[in-house]
């Protein structure tokens, strides 16, 4: 069985989610929700690291609040950096070398699909790199600075990127190894794989692996946890009531 490392970044500003309160650390039907993430992948055999990276300002919250349920589910916590390439590069360093494959999956993708995951991992391990997408069935629009139809934009062959995105460790290094200034607007991890020259296959997914963005996301997030299928998850030790 391929082993898999799987970094999950939690380093974003979240402005759009408002400045009351961290979208890492927002309740999602009573757990917060990188946790409703990082449940998707601990339990997993063929899972044999999960890393949290979360940015510098809020590594000390997270280690007080939640340091001891994360040593206890095996989750490694480091800091990550100004822009997301930075978060996932600061992750790769602690990668084990068991790991033969790296996964990188959004914190705010709580709702993300065993039988996606299944998929996505199954078709990194053929073709060396995969990612979930999700067809676009809306008509897009070009719209200009003056908020006027530019173009409207063929739909054909157009799918907006979700996550995992899988990769196997050499890829994704390599990638990574890459990286310069020119990358600043580089918004996954799939887009450095292509600069590098490699081919990313795509396994087709659904709207259902909805990525947070504002507050109102979070009672869709919650519907759609409630009607997905899902394993019991182990009691999360001692201190699960006062952590959560």
């Amino acid at each position: 069985m391929a082993k898999y490392a799987v970094i999950i970044p939690a380093a974003g500003k979240g402005e759009r989610f408002g400045k009351s309160e961290k979208k890492t650390f927002a309740k999602l039907d009573g757990r917060p929700v990188f946790l409703r993430t990082v449940e998707h992948f601990i339990n997993r055999e063929d899972v044999c690291q999960t890393i949290l990276a979360v940015a510098p300002e809020d590594i000390e919250e997270m280690k007080s609040r939640y340091g001891a349920n994360l040593g206890f589910m095996g989750v490694t916590l480091v800091e990550g950096g100004a822009r997301r390439v930075d978060t996932v590069a600061a992750a790769l360093k602690k990668v084990s070398e068991d790991a033969e494959f790296v996964a990188v999956h959004d914190a705010a993708r709580p709702c993300v699909l065993t039988s996606m995951i299944d998929a996505v991992f199954a078709e990194a391990t053929k073709s060396g790199a995969a990612i979930l997408a999700d067809p676009i069935t809306g008509t897009v629009k070009k719209v200009g600075e003056s908020k006027i139809i530019e173009e409207t934009v063929p739909r054909t062959s157009l799918y907006q990127a979700q996550t995992p995105q899988v990769f196997r460790r050499d890829i994704l290094l390599e990638s990574y190894s890459k990286i310069g200034e020119s990358e600043a607007d580089v918004t996954d991890d799939a887009e450095l794989a292509e600069r590098a020259g490699h081919a990313v296959s795509v396994i087709i997914s659904d709207a259902r692996n909805l990525k947070i963005t504002t507050k109102g996301d979070l009672a869709l997030a919650a519907a759609i946890l409630k009607a997905a299928p899902r394993k019991a998850v182990p009691r999360l030790g001692a201190f699960e009531e006062a952590q959560w």
